[in-house]
């Protein structure tokens, strides 16, 4: 058991902590989950806003209260959800143009200032915004006024502007490393203004960044004419690699390897959670805006810390309630005494790397089992209309139940799902982590009679 165990990690470590280890440290990577961390607020606060305003679409009891006080001021209130979820791919934007820029200063030696980089990035991605067509010879900006849809000089409008939301994060993510890559690239070959010394800083990198700034737009305008003359854009173009991974995402088997991957990663060392979720954060976020209008998807807002990996990575929160109250061996006791509060905010590093759960042949089974059950329970559970998709996003360290009532608008059900997974999780870890206390008690026994001897 011991050799074919140490095989699995041999190979876990060759063909997946190498090459993700990598992936992990590529600066494309490390800006994105730059941005996705500093996001965070913005969809909480956001989804706060929303679940008030579909609250009695989940207790009915309380639509006569809403019909004579918060629909009178919807329009109102849902400002805060239109200026964060609505322009989400815009903090997105500024965000990764400030830390990728910031990044190829420190690692690069470039005098390229991450302001300067936030605001090209902008602008980069704002000029990829209005819908074009190439019609007559001529390009035009698209205007449609009708029923299902509002274009006005180009800007399509619902409920603000439909491109600055989460569709767009790619976009925004795109057009920031052309418009980053450019500006180092005019510094580092000093295609810039130098203005004398007795210039003040600020005044200076002004001028710095302004031949950079017209190169960037200059090269925008003929990508976008580009696509434009070919019938597309951007936002189309992108659509079709992001639309063949949010399919396979929202699948099933497409979960069951995410979470495999995920928990792989930790096995061998490596925070799996953040690198795999940080690629999928834009796809949680534009599902759970499809939930908003009426979509049915699992993987949607924080699908993942509400059903998944309740108690952190492992779905470990059962366990460590197991061990801290029933562990015969004094090592998982005290350990799980200490851990059992931070377990129910879903932190479980003091687990992970205290029991340990990495490089540890007893508990790499039920540390993949566990997770990817108890995602197949909740994903079905929503697929079937049991439990109303998430809508709204909630803080990650949420409480278990708490996070998936309050995630799905305020649906009984989903704190009762949660409840579920969490238990289905810790049926799946109860036979390993009793074996493995049997273990440690056995040795520790062994170690007083020594002593006592």
């Amino acid at each position: 058991m011991d050799e074919s165990n140490n095989k699995l990690f041999q190979f876990l470590n060759k063909h997946l902590m190498g090459p993700m280890g990598k992936l992990a440290q590529f600066r494309i990577v490390r800006g994105v989950m730059a941005a996705g961390m500093a996001t965070i607020p913005f969809t909480i606060v956001g989804s706060m806003f929303l679940i008030i305003s579909v609250l009695p679409q989940s207790f009915p009891v309380l639509q006569g209260f809403f019909n004579v006080t918060f629909d009178k001021i919807t329009p109102l209130y849902m400002l805060a959800n239109q200026a964060t979820m609505g322009i989400l791919s815009l903090y997105f934007c500024l965000v990764f143009g400030y830390e990728y820029t910031r990044i190829q200063a420190q690692e690069e030696k470039i005098e390229v200032n991450p302001l300067n980089g936030a605001l090209i990035s902008m602008m980069a991605f704002f000029m990829c915004i209005p819908e074009l067509i190439f019609k007559n010879g001529a390009m035009t900006l698209i205007s449609v006024i009708n029923k299902d849809t509002k274009i006005v000089d180009g800007w399509e409008m619902a409920g603000g502007v439909t491109r600055l939301g989460t569709t767009g994060i790619f976009t925004a993510i795109i057009m920031s490393i052309i418009a980053v890559k450019i500006y180092a690239l005019c510094v580092k070959r000093n295609w810039t203004i130098k203005m004398p010394e007795t210039v003040p800083a600020g005044v200076a990198r002004s001028f710095t960044a302004l031949i950079p700034t017209a190169t960037i737009a200059i090269t925008v305008i003929l990508i976008n004419g580009i696509l434009v003359a070919m019938h597309t854009d951007i936002y189309k173009i992108i659509a079709i690699p992001f639309g063949f991974v949010t399919n396979i995402a929202n699948t099933w088997v497409g979960l069951l390897v995410i979470y495999f991957l995920m928990h792989a990663l930790w096995l061998v060392g490596i925070h799996g959670a953040t690198i795999v979720t940080s690629f999928l954060t834009p796809i949680v976020l534009s599902n759970m805006v499809v939930n908003q209008h009426g979509g049915n998807l699992p993987y949607a807002g924080e699908f993942n810390n509400c059903f998944v990996t309740i108690g952190g990575s492992g779905a470990t929160l059962g366990m460590v309630i197991f061990i801290a109250f029933f562990a015969k061996s004094a090592q998982l006791g005290a350990l799980g005494k200490a851990s059992i509060v931070p377990a129910f905010f879903n932190i479980n590093e003091p687990i992970l790397f205290g029991m340990p759960v990495v490089y540890n042949p007893y508990t790499a089974i039920p540390f993949f089992l566990a997770p990817m059950t108890s995602m197949s329970v909740a994903y079905f559970a929503i697929k079937v209309h049991m439990v109303n998709p998430p809508i709204a996003q909630v803080a990650w360290p949420t409480p278990v139940g708490l996070s998936g009532f309050i995630g799905s608008g305020g649906d009984w059900r989903a704190f009762v799902l949660a409840i579920v997974c969490a238990l289905i999780a810790f049926l799946i870890w109860f036979p390993f982590i009793k074996f493995y206390d049997n273990k440690l008690y056995n040795e520790e026994q062994a170690k007083t009679e020594v002593a006592a001897a």
